[in-house]
C-alpha cells in the first residue's frame, strides 16, 4: 500500500504541476488549466464572489479587534486569520476601499481606472482560482514521497552550491514550468511542515522562484523580442543560478536564523552502508506511509481559505499602493537617479531614462515591461526583459507571500535582497547583451 501511495501520488502530484501540455497560446501545467478553468468559471457566474471575501476579511479582522466569537476562537488557525495587527488591518480595509471603488465604479479614477485598482482586482481572481485549484493539490506532491526522494538524490549537488536541501529542485522546477508563486507557496508549506530552516526557506522563496516559461513569454512579446525568447530565457536562467550562488553568502540571507517551525523533518543524511539510491526510496516511502487523504483536504482546505482571507487583500491593497506611486508620482524617478549613474558608469546608453524600471519591478514584475518605450531599440529592450525576470522578487505577488510566511524577511530586508540581485545583475546581462544582442 505504501508504494502505492508513494507511486501514485508522486505520478498524479508530478504530472498536475510539472508536465507541459501545449495549447495554441503556447504551454503551461494541469493544475495552469484548471485554474484558468475555474477563473473563467468564477468570473462568469460569481463574480461577486472576491468583493464578498475581501469584505468579510476586512470586518471580520476589525470586529475580532473587540470581540472574537468563540467557534473562532476555538480554532488557532482561523482565529490568525483574524486576529491581526493594526498595519495588516489597515491593509485589509484599504483593499475593501479598493474593491468597492472598482465594483461600484465610484472614487478617484486614479484608484479604480484599468491599469490600477482594476487590474488588482484581475489579478486576484486568478489568485482565487489559484487558491482552489493548488491547495487540494499540492499535498500529492509535498507529502508522497517524491520531495523525499528527489532531495536525496540531488542534496550532494544542491547542498553545496546554493545551501539548501535537494528538494529545493521541485520548488525550482514548479517556478519553471507554472509560476513563482505557486514555487513559493510550496516553499512556505514545506517550511510550516518542518523540512525547510528558516534561512532555507527565505533563501529558497528569494532565488529559486524563476519566472515561469509561459510568462517569460508574454513580457517577451510585450517588449516585442519574441525573436530572441531562447537566449532570453538561457540568460535569465543563468543568471538567475548565478545570482542564487552569490546571494545564499551575503547578508541578508546569510543572517537569517536557522530555526525551525517545530521538529526539524528532513531526513536527506544517507547513514552509512546506504546507498544514495536505496536510501532516497526508503525516505521517500516512510513519507507517503504517512500520507492521508482526509489530511491532505484538512490542509489544503486550510491554505485555501489562508490565501482567499489573508493573501489576497494585501495583493490588493500593495498592489493598488505601489502602481500608484509609479503612475502618479515621480518617487520612482527620484530614487533610481543613484541606479542611472551605476548604469551610466557601465555605458548603458539612456541610463538615467531607463533607471526607473531597474526599481519599480519590486511593485509588479510586469511594471518594467510596460514603462519602458516599445520604440526602444531592440538591444535595450532585451535588457529590460532579462532584467525584469531575474529579479523575480516583487510585491504584488511573491513578496506578499514571503512576507505573510514569517521567514525572517519584511519588507525592508526584501528590498534589500532585491536590490542586491539587480546590481549584480545588470553588468552581467548587459554583457550578454552587447555580445549577443549588439
Amino acid at each position: 500500500m505504501t508504494w502505492i501511495k508513494f507511486v501514485a501520488g508522486a505520478l498524479f502530484g508530478m504530472g498536475m504541476f510539472l508536465f507541459p501540455v501545449g495549447g495554441g497560446e503556447g504551454f503551461s501545467t494541469p493544475v495552469g488549466v484548471l485554474t484558468e478553468w475555474l477563473e473563467k468559471l468564477i468570473t462568469a457566474n460569481v463574480p461577486w464572489f472576491l468583493y464578498l471575501l475581501v469584505t468579510l476579511s476586512a470586518l471580520g479582522a476589525l470586529v475580532s479587534r473587540f470581540y472574537l466569537p468563540d467557534f473562532v476562537a476555538k480554532r488557532s488557525w482561523l482565529a490568525g486569520l483574524f486576529t491581526i495587527s493594526w498595519p495588516y488591518l489597515l491593509t485589509r480595509l484599504v483593499a475593501l476601499f479598493v474593491v468597492i471603488c472598482v465594483g461600484a465604479e465610484v472614487g478617484p479614477e486614479c484608484v479604480r481606472s484599468a491599469d490600477v485598482g482594476g487590474s488588482m482586482v484581475g489579478l486576484s481572481q486568478t489568485l482565487v482560482a489559484l487558491a482552489f485549484s493548488l491547495s487540494f493539490v499540492l499535498p500529492f506532491l509535498t507529502d508522497t514521497g517524491i520531495m523525499e526522494f528527489t532531495g536525496v538524490l540531488l542534496k550532494p549537488l544542491i547542498r553545496p552550491l546554493f545551501h539548501v536541501p535537494g528538494r529545493a529542485s521541485v520548488d525550482l522546477i514548479a517556478s519553471w514550468l507554472a509560476s513563482s508563486n505557486t514555487a513559493v507557496l510550496i516553499t512556505a508549506g514545506q517550511y510550516n511542515s518542518g523540512y525547510y530552516s528558516r534561512r532555507e526557506a527565505a533563501t529558497i522563496m528569494t532565488n529559486f522562484s524563476l519566472v515561469s516559461i509561459p510568462f517569460c513569454m508574454v513580457v517577451a512579446g510585450t517588449l516585442h523580442v519574441s525573436n530572441l525568447f531562447p537566449l532570453l530565457y538561457l540568460t535569465v536562467t543563468a543568471v538567475g543560478l548565478l545570482l542564487a550562488v552569490l546571494c545564499v553568502r551575503i547578508a541578508p540571507l546569510a543572517t537569517v536564523a536557522e530555526d525551525y517551525r517545530g521538529e526539524p523533518q528532513l531526513k536527506e543524511e544517507v547513514p552509512q552502508g546506504s546507498s544514495l539510491f536505496s536510501w532516497a526510496i526508503a525516505a521517500a516511502l516512510e513519507r507517503a506511509d504517512k500520507f492521508r487523504l482526509s489530511l491532505a483536504v484538512k490542509v489544503g482546505l486550510e491554505m485555501a481559505v489562508g490565501i482567499l482571507f489573508d493573501l489576497i487583500p494585501i495583493v490588493i491593497a500593495w498592489g493598488t499602493i505601489g502602481t500608484l506611486l509609479v503612475n502618479e508620482t515621480p518617487v520612482f524617478q527620484w530614487i533610481a537617479n543613484p541606479m542611472g549613474l551605476y548604469m551610466w558608469a557601465i555605458g548603458i546608453p539612456d541610463a538615467f531614462t531607463l533607471a526607473p524600471a531597474t526599481l519599480v519591478g519590486f511593485i509588479d514584475m510586469f511594471i518594467p515591461a510596460l514603462i519602458t518605450n516599445a520604440e526602444a531599440p531592440e538591444n535595450i529592450r532585451f535588457f529590460i526583459s532579462a532584467l525584469s525576470l531575474v529579479q523575480i522578487i516583487y510585491l504584488t505577488e511573491v513578496g506578499s507571500i514571503i512576507v505573510k510566511s514569517d521567514v525572517g524577511l519584511d519588507v525592508k530586508r526584501l528590498f534589500v535582497v532585491f536590490l542586491e540581485r539587480t546590481l549584480v545583475a545588470i553588468p552581467l546581462l548587459w554583457m550578454v547583451t552587447k555580445f549577443f544582442v549588439g
